[in-house]
């Protein structure tokens, strides 16, 4: 059904309770220069990236002995990603249930609020529970916040630094019970009044959460939710009445403390796309770093004479793009993030007093790198053989003793090459690399880079954790995604 703006005026009562938890559960607002403390914060996620996505773009863009930006940072650690099961305890506590692959909602709600919780679940805890974020904390204690993406604004990773709602598919304009309840967590269906059955988008363009708005998705918003903006001093940089989405230029000419920028009615374009097609509308969208050069920009002018900013940035398309198994475009929507992670570093090390923290919420698709010329057990007859000869007792118990021969029919060359065509072909996507003699072309065989896709879905590996500045030391070693939240809530002041 249509969200009313009676339910959504009741909602906001709810946030404002949500709000002053978080209040509570802050430390005392930072003074004037923070006494020692970082003075910003800037994370930046890329959604899907795991280890194997910064190596491909790495050779893919600087060779084998180069260095993406993230890669130069001088502290690295590794980031465990899963999630629980509805209704789990928390880790330690006897009902703990983990589910070792986490999706985007969950894994956002881990280092935005220092809790793991079910996949889908944004902003509460696995029992339901509203949990306080690191940006309503950081809000109440004096800091601007902003939140970028290049999906769309009430997709999960945004969506989980202001906002609370129990299933991640309760986005907005319209609504119903399917894609807001959970009957699973609560027993019964909640009013509408309850913040956690409220769409995303009438909690973002009422609860004043973030200061500085960028993304996609302004489909998701209605004119209810742009007087809703209006009112509280945002510059609607695009119409969600009209649904006029805004461009780059609108983008650049924004000066107010406050801006709400959408840039398409869903997602955001690929790079890829928006290079090959310069005269399409889509190539007047910013791109990640344009974006986050102008959050920064911002939040920085707003806060020059408080406390500092709070600002993430999510690189999204890496994640929705290994869900195709389209290696081009994943690669360089990896090199976009990258660019943005240079902005970041570019201002911190200018600045002396940020943090900056890269990370991933999860990998994406058990995407790999294999040797040139062979081939994956997705394009053989049958898996490599067990069997030892020499010494039998190394011999698994389901002996295969033939295999690892390539089946033509599932590998008819390059899937971005000469298979292309064929979908029944499982052969690897080859790239040239920054090392490859001239001529080499992407598609062949001759080119040094080959990847492949495990599957069309997250993977439970660790994903890589980069660090610079002040506290950056807290990211090094194996961490869990949790201790992101306190990580970024200790530097800040807000947690205790």
């Amino acid at each position: 059904m249509r969200s009313s703006m009676k339910a959504a005026g009741a909602a906001l009562g709810v946030m404002a309770v949500v709000a002053g938890a978080a209040a509570s559960a802050s430390a005392a607002p930072a003074a004037d220069g923070n006494d020692g403390r970082v003075k910003n914060v800037i994370y930046l996620l890329g959604d899907g990236m795991g280890r194997t996505h910064v190596d491909a773009a790495r050779l893919r863009y600087y060779g084998a002995n180069g260095k993406l930006n993230m890669e130069q940072m001088p502290v690295v650690g590794q980031n465990a990603t899963y999630a629980v099961e509805k209704k789990s305890g928390q880790p330690g506590q006897p009902d703990f249930k983990p589910n070792l692959v986490t999706d985007s909602a969950s894994a956002a709600t881990a280092w935005s609020s220092g809790v793991k919780t079910y996949n889908a679940a944004v902003g509460v805890d696995a029992k339901g529970k509203v949990v306080p974020t690191v940006m309503e904390l950081a809000k109440n204690a004096g800091y601007a916040t902003g939140n970028v993406s290049t999906a769309e604004i009430t997709d999960a990773t945004p969506a989980g630094q202001f906002s609370h709602a129990l299933a991640r598919g309760c986005q907005g304009p319209s609504y119903s019970a399917s894609s807001c309840q959970d009957l699973a967590i609560t027993g019964q269906a909640l009013p509408t009044t309850d913040v956690r059955v409220t769409p995303i988008a009438k909690q973002i363009a009422r609860n004043g959460t973030a200061d500085v708005i960028l993304g996609g998705g302004l489909s998701r918003f209605d004119a209810a939710d742009e007087d809703a903006l209006k009112a509280q001093g945002y510059d609607v940089l695009s119409s969600p009445t009209t649904q006029t989405v805004a461009t780059r230029a609108d983008l650049q000419a924004a000066k107010a403390q406050k801006v709400f920028g959408l840039f398409n009615k869903g997602n955001l374009t690929i790079e890829k796309f928006k290079r090959e097609n310069p005269a399409a509308p889509q190539a007047a969208e910013p791109s990640l770093p344009e974006m986050t050069s102008k959050a920064i920009d911002l939040l920085k002018d707003r806060s020059s004479k408080g406390n500092g900013f709070y600002l993430q940035v999510e690189g999204a398309l890496i994640d929705k793009r290994s869900h195709a198994n389209d290696a081009a475009q994943t690669l360089e929507e990896t090199k976009a993030f990258d660019d943005a992670v240079k902005v970041a570093l570019d201002f911190a090390k200018r600045d002396g007093h940020t943090l900056v923290i890269v990370t991933a919420d999860h990998e994406c698709a058990g995407f790999n790198i294999i040797e040139k010329g062979t081939f994956t057990n997705a394009e053989a007859a049958a898996p490599p053989t067990n069997n030892d000869g020499g010494n039998p007792a190394n011999n698994s118990a389901t002996l295969r003793t033939s295999g690892n021969v390539k089946d033509p029919s599932r590998s008819t060359g390059p899937i971005n090459g000469t298979g292309a065509g064929n979908v029944k072909n499982f052969a690897p996507a080859t790239f040239r690399t920054a090392d490859d003699p001239a001529g080499v072309t992407d598609a062949s065989t001759d080119a040094s880079l080959w990847l492949t896709y495990l599957s069309g879905n997250h993977t439970g590996a660790d994903v890589p954790v980069f660090g610079y500045g002040p506290s950056s030391e807290q990211v090094s070693g194996e961490i869990d995604n949790t201790d992101l939240f306190h990580i970024v809530g200790n530097a800040l002041g807000v947690t205790k």
